[in-house]
């Protein structure tokens, strides 16, 4: 069979996130929404997936599911990606702290949409993959660090949003601690059986708020 066009990607791309509004509309009742922010599709639709893969699995890159990418982890599902940046919406003026870089499709799509993005992974290979792979796209508003993820990136802090791609027992208290009053942190949460990917909401008076989606299976967040 011959390789794909930059044209063909395109085309899946493009069925990838009309399914993508098909799940949202699907799930409408658990989201309380139908539809999932048109700002997040256009990212959705613009960022090649095939990049952030390795070669061998890309031919799937859009379908709506994880895929491997070594060291025992997976890119999560372009629903589950799409579902979460537009849980955080990440705005143009906002910083936006992500943990779990993996080879950076997730930072991608966020980047695209925040003023800036800050981003640690644990894995030394991912991080300077991603690192390369992001400065090749043009995307020069993002800054990676290889680290515990469950300590946040303090330096940067205090963060409009924060995305945490793998899954823990309970917010890590730090990155509770770095979220801006009235600033909201999209984590899966729970043991691997029954995580719910998770909202919690900062008041400006620092109180929490915390409301559970839908049910979610991430790898577990590595602490060092």
């Amino acid at each position: 069979m011959k390789p794909m066009t930059e044209q063909h990607l395109a085309v899946l791309r493009r069925h990838m996130v009309e399914l993508i509004a098909i799940y949202t509309d699907l799930a409408s009742e658990e989201l309380g929404k139908a539809a999932l922010d048109e700002r997040v599709m256009a990212a959705m639709r613009r960022v090649p997936r095939h990049l952030f893969v390795p070669a061998s699995v890309a031919p799937y890159a859009y379908q709506d599911m994880p895929l491997p990418i070594g060291f025992d982890k997976t890119v999560s599902q372009p629903f589950i990606v799409a579902l979460m940046t537009d849980l955080i919406a990440p705005q143009p003026h906002e910083a936006v702290l992500e943990i779990g870089t993996g080879l950076g499709y997730q930072t991608a799509i966020l980047a695209e949409l925040a003023g800036q993005v800050w981003s640690v992974e644990i894995i030394e290979e991912f991080a300077s993959h991603a690192e390369a792979l992001l400065q090749g796209l043009g995307l020069s508003n993002v800054g990676i660090r290889v680290g515990d993820g469950s300590r946040g990136w303090p330096e940067h802090a205090p963060y409009d949003k924060i995305l945490v791609s793998v899954a823990a027992g309970r917010a890590p208290p730090a990155l509770l601690e770095q979220l801006k009053p009235g600033g909201r942190l999209v984590l899966p949460l729970g043991p691997e059986e029954t995580q719910f990917l998770t909202v919690v909401d900062k008041d400006a008076a620092g109180q929490l708020e915390t409301r559970q989606l839908i049910p979610v299976r991430f790898s577990r967040l590595e602490t060092g």
